[in-house]
């Protein structure tokens, strides 16, 4: 992200995105979460 501008990078913990999903067994097998990220471009 900041190589294409954006500063005041922020990333979120690991959010686990497949509790109770069809493919739960396998996000787990590769430990798969989601994150948020928040960033702005200066204009």
């Amino acid at each position: 992200m900041a190589e294409t501008g954006f500063v005041d990078i922020q990333i979120s913990a690991p959010v686990d995105t497949f509790a109770q999903a069809r493919g739960e067994k396998k996000a787990r097998q590769f430990e798969v979460y989601g994150h948020s990220f928040l960033a702005r471009k200066p204009a």
